[in-house]
């Protein structure tokens, strides 16, 4: 085959800082355009973007030639000082120095759109750390609860 190619399909989750409500209502849809945005300059695909006032999810393929921390690093880091410059009240914005990156099949990615499509109903009954832990018992993730929260 004289031809790479790939489609690898990713949900990756992060938080603010110390969990911290900074992605006020009003900034929020600009975000999620921005970080989808962010995603397909870094040639990903960038399906659905969504979270509330304390994280993000974002359905994407992965680049071919990146692996998934340059990806994250990238995403984090211009999405960041973007937000820094959006309201007076942001100049402090950061997010957490972690993320989850899970992967999903081509059949699992409606049912991640749906679910992303839904946070703010879905973080009425539930907060952003109940969701991580069972993303990573889900996917069968040891961890120590010591360092997952910064």
């Amino acid at each position: 085959m004289a031809q790479s190619l790939s489609k690898i399909l990713l949900h990756l989750v992060f938080s603010t800082k110390n969990h911290e409500p900074w992605i006020i209502p009003e900034i929020r849809p600009a975000l999620h355009a921005y970080l989808a945005g962010t995603v397909r300059a870094l040639n990903a695909e960038a399906y659905r973007v969504g979270g509330v006032a304390d994280h993000v999810h974002l359905a994407c393929t992965l680049p071919r030639t990146m692996p998934v921390s340059k990806l994250l690093e990238e995403i984090k880091k211009s999405s960041s000082a973007w937000m820094k410059q959006q309201h007076p009240t942001c100049h402090g914005f950061t997010w957490q120095a972690g993320y989850g990156a899970f992967s999903l099949g081509q059949s699992q990615l409606d049912v991640l759109i749906a679910y992303i499509d839904k946070q703010e109903e879905h973080h009425r009954r539930r907060t952003f750390k109940e969701e991580f832990v069972e993303f990573l018992k889900r996917y069968g993730i040891d961890y120590d609860e010591r360092y997952v929260w910064d």
